[in-house]
């Protein structure tokens, strides 16, 4: 049991770093969309499934194309819950990366947020760190710990 314990703080750990990583990098980076913009007014969100855009002036995917205009009053990918912007979301976020199930569109949303200069070095670290080596830790503390229990289980004589 201590050893399992010892590869939860581990994975702990790593979530931890990573999400202070990404509070530096990309906090409050993915609450701009593509809103309509018509007689000077905007109106609703332009697209069914909404993601991050980058202002004019700055790196990532830019509206534009039939009269639409990035703003900032959108709550963010996954109804707000996707985003770097507090300890507590960035945590989940990293976790979520940890898992693999979707970490190919958070990546993407950032991208879009931001450009796609240098999120991908800090996905692929996560995953290459977080997923691949450390999960895979606590797979084999799992597999080491019930070992024991099974040959125990085979040496013991039946009750037949």
């Amino acid at each position: 049991m201590v050893p399992l314990l010892h590869i939860a703080l581990l994975v702990l750990f790593v979530i931890i770093i990573y999400a202070i990583i990404g509070l530096e990098l990309f906090m409050g980076k993915m609450h701009k969309t593509c809103f309509e913009y018509k007689g000077g007014h905007r109106g609703a969100i332009s697209e069914e499934k909404p993601a991050p855009c980058a202002l004019s002036e700055a790196h990532g995917r830019h509206c534009g194309q039939n009269g639409t205009t990035c703003y900032s009053d959108w709550e963010g990918p996954n109804d707000g819950i996707t985003n770097f912007d507090n300890f507590a979301f960035a945590m989940l976020t990293v976790f979520q990366c940890i898992t693999m199930e979707g970490w190919t569109e958070v990546l993407y949303w950032v991208n879009d947020a931001i450009g796609n200069s240098w999120p991908w070095l800090y996905f692929v670290t996560l995953i290459i760190i977080g997923s691949f080596f450390v999960l895979n830790l606590v797979l084999g503390v799992l597999s080491g710990a019930t070992q024991p229990q099974a040959l125990a289980a085979r040496l013991l004589p039946t009750a037949y």
